[in-house]
């Protein structure tokens, strides 16, 4: 696939992003493209390897090894390399409901597991499918092709992130009447209100929701199934259900004064801040402000680089990160071989910006918080903090110990808690009576999605806990195939 010594010929490329100090002027995307010859040169570099892994899907030692939705990528890429933008369109969509989403977001496990990254930079997997994606909006390709015969069958989705959105329009391409509940004001859930404009622009997710609309799919948002509209009366009007209402309930910290002003769990900041964008360009004064403020964020994930990056374009005075894990090694450990997804440093976009303008890295590790302070006034004042090492307790399992001696006190008037997240909150799965797995999860096997409850399924973070979008939409569309066997006594879903 692609030019067969194009590895060799050509070197690994990514277009340049927009410079950091002059992206936190505003929320714009900072990803740029390339030109169709430099992009057809990097599709050139996808080897004839025989057995491309970056497609396989795979789970080694809990990671993702490829791609979840099993992307043909060898054949996309080649289709680069011709130039067939069109036919590479046709080809990606067959596997990925919507590669805009993942060619901005997802950590790209396709590119860990490339072949050519044994001993050379892997193909730009992740940023080949996004030009794909846009030149194909760009041309017109993209365009409503509602199902040409209905089948009578009506099924809610509950919840309008990626898994919800990628079940609903598979079941609507099944041909059922498909109604998608979102308790929010806006449509796409963690894609709408979790991840910020400038990772992930919000006109790219409504012109996908305003599709799926113009194909069939109705959305009602402002609606919380369990709580503004009981779960009985969904159940009683549909045939089927598919809850995937995401694992939102966020991990806290419960220590001293972590009920003071300025603290706050990252998706109330990320969520508020993103609202108010849309509403007013942040005129109504309804976002959480880091404005001339010390912010301290607790977390390394994602997440944690959402709240850097946000805080820096609110204007805040400082902006730090603390994490209770080591820090990355810079290359592949030994015990972390290809195809495993590489365990290894990152410096995103939001740590990009802070050593830009303040001229460090915001994170510091193997740090823990011991407690937050006010001052006179009973506002947040500051963050007292002590380093830890990960050792094994007597049951033989890793944990941290403080190192006395080490403590620190950070001044702090906002604080974001970017720990991750617990499960699901408990409103409709309650309210329907749906089991639970051990980590709170709604209780179904992966690629059969049936929960304890006849015609009621689960899938994306509701089911398996905190994940990668890439994996929600793996989970929707399996769920959506279930489903449509469940309806109809068979199915021709992929």
């Amino acid at each position: 696939m692609g030019k067969p010594t194009g590895f060799m010929d050509f070197k690994r490329e990514l277009p340049p992003d927009r410079q950091p100090l002059d992206r936190i002027n505003d929320w714009n995307e900072f990803h740029e493209h390339f030109s169709d010859d430099k992009q057809q040169t990097q599709g050139a570099r996808c080897m004839d390897c025989g057995i491309p892994f970056c497609h396989t899907g795979l789970l080694i030692k809990g990671a993702a090894s490829g791609c979840p939705i099993n992307n043909l990528i060898p054949e996309w890429n080649d289709l680069i390399y011709r130039g067939r933008w069109k036919e590479a369109w046709e080809r990606l969509k067959k596997t990925n409901n919507f590669p805009e989403f993942t060619g901005r977001v997802c950590p790209a496990p396709c590119e860990g597991a490339c072949t050519v990254g044994i001993n050379e930079p892997q193909v730009t997997i992740k940023n080949n499918e996004v030009y794909i994606i846009d030149k194909a909006w760009e041309e017109g390709w993209v365009n409503p092709q509602p199902p040409k015969v209905r089948s009578g069958k009506k099924v809610a989705v509950i919840g309008s992130g990626p898994s919800g959105l990628a079940c609903a329009d598979q079941l609507n391409k099944a041909g059922h009447t498909v109604t998608v509940y979102e308790r929010a004001d806006r449509t796409g859930g963690l894609l709408m209100y979790g991840i910020p404009n400038m990772k992930l622009d919000k006109n790219v997710v409504q012109r996908r929701v305003d599709l799926m609309a113009a194909e069939g799919v109705t959305f009602v948002t402002s609606c919380e199934v369990g709580k503004d509209l009981p779960a009985a009366k969904v159940k009683a009007e549909n045939d089927a259900i598919v809850l995937c209402g995401g694992a939102t309930k966020p991990r806290d910290l419960p220590i001293e004064g972590r009920a003071l002003p300025g603290v706050y769990f990252a998706m109330e900041f990320l969520k508020a801040n993103t609202k108010s964008l849309l509403d007013s360009q942040l005129a109504d004064g309804n976002a959480i402000s880091a404005k001339g403020k010390d912010v301290l964020v607790i977390g390394g994930g994602d997440t944690g680089t959402d709240c850097v990056g946000t805080s820096i374009r609110h204007g805040c005075k400082s902006v730090n990160q603390i994490e209770i894990m080591p820090r990355p090694v810079e290359q592949r450990a030994a015990t972390n071989p290809w195809p495993e997804w590489p365990f290894v440093l990152k410096t995103d976009y939001g740590q990009e910006e802070s050593i830009a303008l303040y001229g460090k890295d915001p994170r510091t590790y193997l740090t823990t918080a011991k407690k937050f302070v006010s001052d006179e006034q009973g506002n947040l004042k500051e963050v007292h903090t002590i380093e830890v090492k990960w050792e094994k307790n007597d049951k033989g399992a890793m944990i941290p110990v403080e190192q006395p001696g080490t403590e620190k006190v950070w001044p702090a008037q906002l604080v974001l808690l970017a720990m991750g997240f617990l499960g699901p909150e408990d409103t409709v799965l309650a309210d329907l009576g749906v089991a639970r797995d051990p980590r709170s999860n709604a209780q179904a096997e992966h690629d059969k999605h049936t929960t304890n409850l006849s015609g009621i399924f689960a899938a994306g973070d509701m089911r398996r806990g905190q994940s990668l979008v890439v994996w929600a939409i793996n989970e929707g569309r399996a769920a959506a195939r279930e489903c449509d066997r469940f309806l109809m006594g068979e199915t021709q879903l992929p």
